[in-house]
């Protein structure tokens, strides 16, 4: 049923009429939850860059100046470097020398590349890799979650919305009663009980019609936190159409879920993950080899060289950890089991968790007919009561209680179908559809 004046928002237009595919864009465009879990993907990615960088040679510097508190003296004896035939001893005499308190300067620098590191940076790097994919599963979830919530609350609006327009009608039909039943009291075909219940009901619905404006308004206000927009963006939904034969079977809806359920990819990303850290504390015993680069440099005395060089290789080794590596790489190996365990829960739930809301959604289509024929069944009374009674063939009581009956029945159908919608949407992310 439509509403008997067109709403129209605070600047004289009409709302904008919202489809549940638009609002489904928009929350997949514009919902904060989902910016902030793609700004973590990025942060990933990064992560990943900044470590590859360890590959490449790592060049450092420093530069330290000071002056001595105390100065350095070096005394050199006559002939301490050798006697040589022709020249003598060497130096020929005894020699001292001050260094003096002139601030001393030295510059360092060095340039180390990894060697037998390469091999632990890569497995890191894959484990990097390995979150950045855990982290974009994640935000594969998390939109699901968004859009199934998108979708739950487009159904309940709609329903809300039905429900406000059903009482509307209802109450446009009390008024039209309430018309009727006072002319037939001025007849003395009447009683005044008669007018004054039909009076309560019109007060009833009046008050019904209130509390579902409210309902709708807040669902609204829910529906745009959801998209991203300003929660007093005014629109209007569509109303969902009855449901279309389904074609799924529950064998293929187990494949499409094991195939498409960002769970069990996470699942399976963590046993990757337990490797790859296995092996990184395998690689624990491999020596640390570098190919250095050294260079030195002082400045601000005479009696050192000024530039000293050097290449070669730098050697670290822990030869003896008592035990530490063997443990280390044992708690991994747990850690790798447990993930495998945990892979299979996973995937079982998954299993299980398809095969329920299967059989929900079965079970929702199934009252969806029932309700069909309730409510149709319900509208033909009530236009053959609401007839006779305007032929002063049938009593009033009969009308309002035909009436009600129509009533709950819409009711019911709408809970019905909103019912099966909400039951698909929640199958859909079972299978692991992110639209």
């Amino acid at each position: 049923m439509g509403l008997a004046h067109p709403l129209f928002a605070q600047n004289g237009k009409p709302p904008e009429i919202l489809t549940l595919d638009d609002a489904v864009t928009l929350a997949i465009q514009n919902n904060r939850t989902l910016k902030i879990a793609a700004l973590e993907v990025d942060k990933s990615k990064e992560d990943v860059a900044a470590f590859r960088t360890k590959r490449l040679p790592n060049v450092s510097a420093n530069l330290l100046a000071g002056g001595l508190l105390t100065e350095a003296n070096f005394r050199f004896k006559a002939g301490q470097f050798g006697t040589y035939p022709g020249v003598g001893p060497i130096p020929g005499t005894d020699v001292n020398i001050k260094s003096g308190n002139s601030p001393l300067v030295f510059t360092v620098a060095q340039v180390a590349q990894p060697l037998s590191q390469l091999y632990k940076i890569g497995l890191g790097v894959r484990l990097k890799q390995l979150a950045t994919d855990l982290d974009s599963q994640k935000l594969k979830e998390q939109r699901q979650v968004i859009v199934s919530q998108t979708k739950q609350v487009y159904y309940n609006l709609v329903q809300a919305q039905a429900a406000l327009h059903a009482s509307q009608e209802n109450l446009r039909y009390y008024h039209e009663l309430d018309r009727v039943t006072d002319g037939y009291v001025l007849e003395r075909t009447a009683l005044k009980g008669d007018s004054l219940e039909v009076k309560a009901r019109v007060a009833q619905e009046e008050y019904t019609v209130l509390k579902l404006t409210d309902t709708v308004a807040s669902a609204k206000e829910q529906l745009n936190l959801l998209l991203g927009r300003d929660v007093r963006t005014d629109f209007e939904v569509q109303s969902v159409p009855a449901p279309a034969s389904f074609e799924q079977d529950l064998h293929s809806a187990q494949a499409i879920a094991l195939a498409n359920r960002p769970e069990l990819r996470q699942a399976q990303l963590t046993t990757q993950q337990a490797e790859y850290d296995r092996r990184l504390a395998k690689a624990d015993y491999i020596p640390d080899v570098n190919l250095l680069f050294h260079y030195m440099s002082p400045f601000g005395t005479d009696f050192l060289p000024r530039n000293v060089a050097s290449v070669g290789l730098q050697i670290q080794w822990e030869p003896l950890d008592w035990g530490r590596r063997k443990h280390e790489i044992e708690q991994k190996n747990l850690a790798l089991q447990q993930s495998k365990q945990a892979l299979t829960e996973t995937e079982t739930k998954i299993l299980l968790d398809v095969n329920d809301h299967f059989r929900k959604l079965s079970e929702a289509r199934a009252m969806l007919a029932v309700a069909t024929v309730n409510r149709d069944a319900a509208g033909e009374r009530l236009r053959v009561i609401s007839d006779r009674y305007a032929e002063k063939a049938s009593l009033l009581r009969d009308v309002l209680e035909s009436q009600a009956s129509f009533a709950q029945a819409g009711s019911s159908y709408q809970q019905a179908l909103i019912s099966f919608w909400s039951a698909k949407a929640d199958f859909e992310k079972a299978l692991g559809e992110e639209r």
